[in-house]
């Protein structure tokens, strides 16, 4: 089993290295759809993964129906997005022998809205203020989503505690 998110033409380096690194804290496949808004050689990008990428498996897709043609149960595809109806934690994400995608929009459209539209019961969305803001920021929505995932699924393979040499509570 494994834990996919999928970014489409994400366009803030900043972003794309933060859920980066939450990839490689648990070990989540990370896809980007292109075309990216940066170079994958931006030094923010770098800076937000710190010294992650190495542990991080990226798989580059040229557009969104090459990415979609790569997923093997498209049942287990959810679309993250604020026009949903459903709530992220609704879906089971338990099954540990399946795998999981999440297809995140660009940070300022979001995903295409025909393809939105066709795939509508596959949408999921975090509950937010919608008086207040348009939409929670995207690293932050993508650590929340797989968390959750992760949650129903018994954190495999993640350390729920570690001891630290220089421990500060003991």
């Amino acid at each position: 089993m494994t834990n996919h998110i999928a970014l489409f033409e994400p366009l803030m380096p900043a972003n794309t290295g933060n859920i980066a690194r939450t990839c490689a804290g648990t070990n989540t496949e990370l896809h980007l759809i292109e075309p990216l808004g940066f170079s994958t050689d931006d030094k923010y990008l770098k800076r937000a993964g710190l010294d992650y990428w190495d542990k991080v498996k990226i798989t580059y897709h040229k557009n969104l129906p090459a990415f979609l043609e790569t997923i093997p149960d498209m049942g287990k595809l959810y679309l993250v997005s604020k026009f949903a109806e459903k709530t992220y934690t609704d879906p089971d994400y338990s099954n540990v022998d399946e795998d999981h995608y999440f297809l995140f929009g660009k940070e300022t459209t979001g995903l295409p809205e025909n393809f939105m539209r066709q795939n509508a019961e596959k949408c999921i969305r975090i509950p937010q203020n919608d008086d207040h803001i348009r939409a929670l920021n995207l690293s932050n929505t993508a650590a929340i989503v797989i968390y959750e995932a992760l949650r129903q699924q018994g954190f495999p393979q993640l350390d729920r505690t570690h001891l630290y040499e220089n421990d500060k509570l003991k």
